[in-house]
């Protein structure tokens, strides 16, 4: 049961939790390869590959473990290592991802996400806690948060505590004093109370809680109903 005595301030995870991460993704990529086939033809080619991109993603992941808590020093690599191999300007690079990453900022936020953080910010602390790479003021919504911790610039990931605690901190408040809020079971959920946070559960595709021996404090479907559980 949720401890509404306990709560002084809330981490928030963003992807998935304030906006759905796939069609931006999915759109970033498009907008990528449009420019591709304009500036580095042969790359395109490459990247129209589902196989030569899933070679590249298993490249990147056996060679260059020390970026999978940066998703864009890893996405900015990948693209480096496509260029190369395809025999394009690898100095292309940068611009390449700068082109994908200004469209992956370009959210579509929940319905209910601007109106919760209206609500929440008024009453508590708000600290941003992801392991993606988005900008909270390219996508409009860095007003309502008190500081920003990603996996990126904290150099851990998500499940582990040290990242909760990181969080704890920026919002001057210990760790069982914080609600984590995300959608993911594990690096939210159940990352959250390993670090000794409350954690509320987004479940807006209501599936079924998949562990017996342990369960969030809290199970909403939205972010308005988190809410109204933090009216109560």
């Amino acid at each position: 049961m949720l401890d509404l005595t306990r709560i002084r301030a809330l981490s928030i995870d963003l992807d998935d939790t304030l906006w759905p991460i796939w069609p931006c993704i999915e759109r970033a990529e498009k907008v990528l390869h449009e420019w591709l086939v304009i500036n580095a033809p042969a790359t395109a080619t490459l990247f129209a590959s589902a196989e030569a991109l899933r070679e590249i993603r298993r490249h990147m992941n056996e060679h260059r473990p020390d970026l999978k808590h940066d998703l864009s020093a890893l996405r900015r690599e990948s693209i480096r290592l496509a260029l190369e191999r395809a025999g394009d300007d690898a100095l292309l690079a940068e611009h390449a991802f700068e082109v994908f990453f200004a469209e992956r900022q370009k959210v579509t936020p929940f319905e209910d996400a601007h109106p919760a953080l209206e609500f929440l910010s008024a009453r508590f602390p708000l600290v941003s806690l992801s392991n993606g790479n988005a900008d909270l003021a390219r996508v409009g919504m860095a007003r309502y948060f008190r500081a920003a911790v990603s996996a990126r610039s904290f150099g851990i990931p998500k499940p582990d505590a040290r990242i909760f605690h990181a969080a704890a901190d920026a919002a001057g408040v210990r760790p069982e004093e914080v609600l984590h809020v995300g959608d993911d079971v594990l690096l939210d959920v159940l990352g959250a109370q390993g670090a000794g946070m409350q954690a509320a559960w987004i479940n807006r595709g209501e599936t079924l809680w998949p562990h017996d021996d342990r369960v969030p404090e809290a199970e909403c479907f939205s972010l308005s109903e988190l809410c109204g559980l933090l009216r109560a």
